[in-house]
């Protein structure tokens, strides 16, 4: 029998918020992890958005607000689940906290909502520089919808994250989701306009996760690639945290068969 079955429904309530309490402090806590999550996708923005000089710095700024908020989602997302699991079943922590009653899964929940949370802290960071420097304005509506879109966006990545915190080890796996990452927003248009890819690589771009989130926040802007659609865009992304989701369960389960025989 489960210990939520056993415990009463408010001390398993209180016991995921604890567990998603402290999983955020111990993160903020590490500024190896804080700096690279919230900083990269800010001064990237900051650069190509609208620091460089032209004509369309305007039109650049908006657009670069819905890329880069998709890329430093992602990257939180993964980093919070994949690094962060990885590195724990390393450390055997994930092993003593099986041996407690807290459930595995407000261990996995509270992961996935901290990588929410920070999804939420960037996506402020970024509207805030969009619309102090950069001059972005847009409706209140339109600020909303697209802060939800793209925090809502992490979760398929969550669902990869945990995938490959089970999949690589806790030396490996910042290395593994970089190889992932990295590449895999560049070609999605993540960073520079997908237009500005050679066409090659657009055709690619169509295949991979990142592209699909970009585009759905491109879409509230209203400045998405055309001949696309959201419908595509959303059923890719659920598509991705079905995956992900299988995937980790089959991990995982691989995981417990080296651990306990």
């Amino acid at each position: 029998m489960s210990a939520a079955a056993i415990l009463p429904r408010r001390n398993v309530s209180r016991i995921y918020a604890l567990e998603a309490k402290y999983e955020f402090l111990k993160l903020w806590r590490i500024p190896a992890f804080v700096l690279p999550t919230l900083g990269y996708a800010p001064v990237f923005y900051l650069l190509f958005g609208f620091a460089i000089k032209g004509p369309d710095r305007a039109l650049r700024a908006v657009y670069l607000l819905a890329t880069y908020g998709a890329f430093g989602v992602i990257g939180a997302a993964l980093f919070c689940l994949g690094n962060g699991v990885a590195t724990e079943r390393g450390q055997g922590w994930m092993l003593w906290k099986r041996s407690t009653p807290m459930p595995t899964s407000a261990y996995l929940a509270a992961k996935a909502a901290v990588a929410l949370a920070f999804a939420s802290i960037l996506v402020a960071v970024l509207f805030t520089l969009g619309a102090t420097l950069g001059g972005v304005r847009l409706p209140l509506a339109t600020w909303a919808e697209l802060a939800a879109v793209l925090i809502a966006g992490a979760i398929p990545f969550c669902a990869v994250g945990l995938a490959l915190g089970y999949l690589a080890g806790p030396n490996s796996a910042p290395a593994v989701i970089n190889l992932i990452y990295l590449p895999a927003s560049l070609l999605s248009g993540l960073w520079l306009p997908i237009h500005m890819l050679p066409r090659v690589l657009q055709n690619v771009a169509v295949w991979l996760p990142p592209y699909h989130f970009g585009q759905l926040a491109l879409r509230v802007l209203g400045l998405a690639r055309e001949g696309g659609s959201g419908w595509v865009d959303a059923a890719a992304l659920a598509a991705t945290a079905v995956a992900g989701l299988a995937a980790a369960a089959v991990l995982m389960r691989r995981d417990d068969g080296r651990t306990y025989g």
